[in-house]
Parts: C-alpha cells; structure tokens; sequence
C-alpha cells in the first residue's frame, strides 16, 4: 500500500512538472495570501498612471440587485462616463500602446483571428510600455523572479507574450481567441457578450454609440481611483449581465493585477488589497490546449463581485 501511494504521487508530481510546475508542496507554499496582498499594495502605490478625480468623473446611476441583472432593463439615462480627459490619459505612452491594440480583433467568436506582422508589434510594445518601461511593471517582475516564476526579463516577456495573446479556439475550432482579447477587448459569444473587463474599452465603445451603460450592481469601497463597479450593458445589441473593471486604473495595473493573480493563483479566488481595503481576482485557466512545455493560457480574469 505504501509503495503504491509513492507510485501515485511520484505520478502527480510528474504530471505537475511536466505541466510547468514544480512539485505540490512548492505549488501550495511559494507564495503566501500575505505576500500577495503585500505586493498588490505596492502596484497600488505605483500606479502612477491612474486617473484623477478631475480626469475621469463617472455617472452610475442605478444600484440594482444580483436578482435584478438578468432584466435587460436601461434604468441609466445617461452615460456612465461624463467625463475622460483624453489628452492627459490617452496621450500616454501604456493607454496609446493600449488603444492601439483594440481594433485587432473579431468581437464574434467562431471567426479566425489574422494576426499581421504590426499587430505583433504592437503587443510587443504594449507589453514593453507597461512592463518593462513602469515601475509598477518592475516591481512586478522583482516579485515574481524572487519567488522562482521568472529567471529574466526577456522569459517574463515572452511568457507574458504567448500568455495573454497566444491564440486559441473557443469556437468551432478557429483559432478565435485569447486572453487579452477576451478580458480587455471583449467577445461575442452564444448571444451574449462573453469577458469585457477594461475601463478604456467601455468608455471608448461608450463614445461611439455602440455600447449603452444599462445599471450597475456593485461599487467598490473606493473613494478615488481606482475603483470597481459590476456593470450591465449592452454591446452592438449584446447584453452583458454582470461586467465587472476596475475603473480608472492605468493599463500597467490592469495587466500586473490580472498577471499577478494568474501566475501565483491559476483558476483560483486571489485575495488582493488595494489600500487597505480587500480586492478579489478571479482567474481561470484555458485547459483544451496549451503552449511552451505544457503551461496554460489565461482563460479570464475579473474582479469578483459579491
């Protein structure tokens, strides 16, 4: 029984490693909860590029209930943003690297994704303006390669690369997806609008006319940014039921909360702070196919709302 127990465990811990992980016990114990809410007070503290009250003023209207989501009901009259000062936030360098992503995807899943030469470019440099050129971006590679996850830069980068836009298929087997299309961008999928998880996405769909604020079911304990609102909405006729961002963040702590989470929690309830008071990230892995010695992309990542 004994023999058969270390066989089976030998097995799992195989499996792990051959997954990207080291051994179960490391797997557990890297990093703590504490450790991990001691590091989100740290991207707080840096993120330089968030929005002032005066940049950024948001209308949200409407409080409903969780058991009044699914209504479809526009109980806002108005947009939820009144105001984004575009030219102090957009003209800089991680929003404009940001934006510049935005326009490169097939909203409709099941529709192959093309990916041209520029558009590689561009996730280059959106990922070289919030990561390597901030120093909330640092801090978080400082963390990450003290516990082990990262040996360098140029390994940080590129596992970021292949993780967040590495492309797969949730649909009919197109190459239709990826991460950073389905949490920033948003997707259309089974007739409802499917991620959607970034403040600079609303407010410019919001701007255009196709994307109308409905109601809002959570606000976060936050009395400057940023902070966390639970969203209802409809996208180009495509209802959202509960689309919770954080809201007037910088594109640097979108991604380093999101990217924090997924590699120390994968598919797991992160418990982070944000001056002191508690934030929840919700991650989930793409388990169908992998990329690199068997590592997972990230399926989806938010803010859990109550």
């Amino acid at each position: 029984m004994k023999r058969m127990r270390i066989t089976v465990l030998l097995a799992f811990t195989l499996t792990l490693i051959s997954q990207g992980y080291s051994n179960p016990v490391e797997i557990s114990s890297r990093v703590s909860d504490s450790e991990i809410q001691a590091v989100s007070e740290s991207l707080f503290a840096l993120d330089s590029n968030k929005a002032s009250a005066s940049e950024v003023v948001i209308n949200p209207q409407t409080l409903i209930s969780n058991s009044e989501t699914s209504a479809k009901q526009d109980r806002a009259p108005q947009p939820l943003f009144s105001r984004v000062n575009e030219g102090s936030l957009f003209s800089k360098p991680t929003y404009k690297a940001l934006i510049a992503l935005l326009d490169n995807y097939e909203s409709n899943t099941g529709v192959a994704e093309s990916v041209t030469s520029g558009e590689v470019q561009e996730q280059e440099t959106f990922l070289k303006e919030t990561m390597r050129n901030t120093a909330l971006g640092q801090q978080l590679y400082s963390f990450l390669n003290s516990k082990g996850y990262y040996s360098s830069w140029q390994e940080f980068l590129e596992d970021l690369k292949m993780m967040w836009f590495g492309l797969y298929s949730r649909s009919n087997g197109k190459m239709d997806s990826s991460g950073f299309e389905h949490i920033f961008a948003g997707e259309i999928k089974g007739g409802k609008v499917s991620g959607f998880h970034n403040w600079v996405r609303f407010y410019l769909l919001e701007k255009s006319g196709k994307l109308n604020y409905y109601s809002h079911s959570f606000d976060g304990p936050w009395l400057s940014y940023p902070d966390v609102l639970g969203k209802q909405f409809m996208w180009d006729g495509y209802y959202k039921q509960v689309g919770s961002s954080i809201i007037g963040c910088s594109p640097e702590f979108d991604l380093a909360l999101y990217t924090l989470c997924y590699v120390t929690r994968p598919g797991k309830l992160c418990r982070l702070t944000l001056g002191g008071k508690q934030l929840n990230i919700q991650t989930y892995t793409w388990d169908k196919t992998t990329y690199g010695d068997g590592k997972k992309y990230i399926a989806s990542a938010y803010p859990a709302t109550p």
